[in-house]
């Protein structure tokens, strides 16, 4: 069950994060690239929660979960965000790519507290329709 779980979060992530990047990129035309990647990162957030509730855990999307996964993303965000501000401004690398390669380090953090949000045991609240 894990495995599938992992494998689904993997795919999901993968679709996340092409959406992430091709809003990045098209904020990216008229915003600097911080809000560019904040914005895409919020966005693309509220479709990670639909797509991890159904197909990665197979729960129903409650509004006690959709609130709380944000803070799932916290940590993928802090991270994320602190590596583009590195590879940009500190390393002086392209802004078109540095996204990419910073969101490799939050995967297995945000896969785990994910998983503890979705598949909590407090009662159910009220579904999102």
């Amino acid at each position: 069950m894990i495995s599938r779980q992992i494998l689904t979060f993997a795919a999901v992530g993968v679709v996340n994060t092409a959406t992430y990047y091709v809003l990045y990129l098209l904020f990216l035309t008229w915003l600097p690239y911080l809000a560019a990647h904040i914005l895409a990162f919020l966005i693309s957030m509220i479709g990670s929660f639909f797509l991890t509730a159904r197909f990665t855990y197979r729960t129903r999307p409650t509004w006690r979960k959709f609130l709380l996964f944000p803070l799932t993303n916290a940590t993928n965000f802090l991270i994320t965000t602190a590596g583009v501000y590195v590879i940009v401004d500190v390393l002086h690398a392209g802004s078109r790519f540095a996204p990419l390669l910073a969101s490799a380090a939050a995967i297995p953090v945000t896969f785990l507290v994910s998983r503890r949000i979705m598949l909590s045991r407090r009662p159910e609240t009220e579904p999102i329709a």
